[in-house]
């Protein structure tokens, strides 16, 4: 987008995406009072979102989390995938680790929580656009406290139980239900529901594509 001829740079456009319409009146109200900034649409579901960022290619999306259907990480994930050149702000309620990071994951460039100031949220809105990342207050500190955590050593099959690493230890030294059975102590009905558990855990069919790959990442040798 070039300049205008007056030199003044065009305008950020932003879409607003929230289940309650109360909220997207109230940011549409606060972001058109703003000079810079111009709102080309709302959307209350994920679905709605791509919709209509595909529709009017906005700069910004400020996006809610929980919406009906696709949810707004799931609309983060399309949206930046669709269209990488379109900036998303989270602004949400939910400051749980898992939502922050999935939501940093899918490609959101901002998460700021709802209550945030609005000189923040304006700041946060152009920042996103100009490529930076914006982390609100309330959500950086315990970013920066996960991100400085002594990560854990990837463990192989680590979607399994303990249990079912147990049996798949067993299973790649060879060992048959009866015997895992007696070693663990349980019922061999109750082995070989494990055994159907971590075929469908892996993916394979047999036991014995099983084992091959237990004994790939060294499970199962002395």
């Amino acid at each position: 987008m070039g300049h205008s001829v007056s030199g003044t740079p065009p305008p950020i456009r932003a879409l607003i995406a929230d289940d309650h319409l109360v909220v997207r009146r109230g940011i549409g109200a606060l972001l058109s009072s703003i000079p810079g900034i111009e709102v080309v649409a709302e959307a209350s579901t994920g679905q709605d979102v791509l919709r209509e960022a595909q529709l009017s290619r906005p700069d910004v999306i400020v996006m809610d989390i929980q919406m009906p259907g696709m949810d707004g990480i799931e609309a983060t994930r399309r949206v930046t995938t669709l269209l990488p050149d379109v900036a998303v702000l989270v602004l949400t309620m939910f400051e749980d680790d898992d939502t922050v990071f999935a939501a940093l994951r899918a490609g959101a460039r901002g998460y700021l929580l709802k209550g945030a100031e609005q000189q923040d949220m304006i700041a946060a809105i152009r920042s996103v656009v100009t490529g930076q990342v914006v982390i609100g207050p309330g959500v950086a500190g315990r970013l920066i406290s996960y991100l400085g955590a002594p990560r854990a050593p990837d463990v192989p099959f680590a979607h399994l139980t303990p249990r079912e690493r147990e049996v798949l230890e067993r299973i790649a030294q060879g060992q048959a239900n009866a015997t895992i059975a007696a070693d663990l102590g349980v019922s061999t009905k109750t082995v070989g529901n494990h055994v159907s558990a971590i075929l469908t855990k892996l993916r394979v069919a047999t036991r014995a594509e099983a084992m091959l790959r237990a004994r790939d990442v060294g499970l199962g040798r002395e």
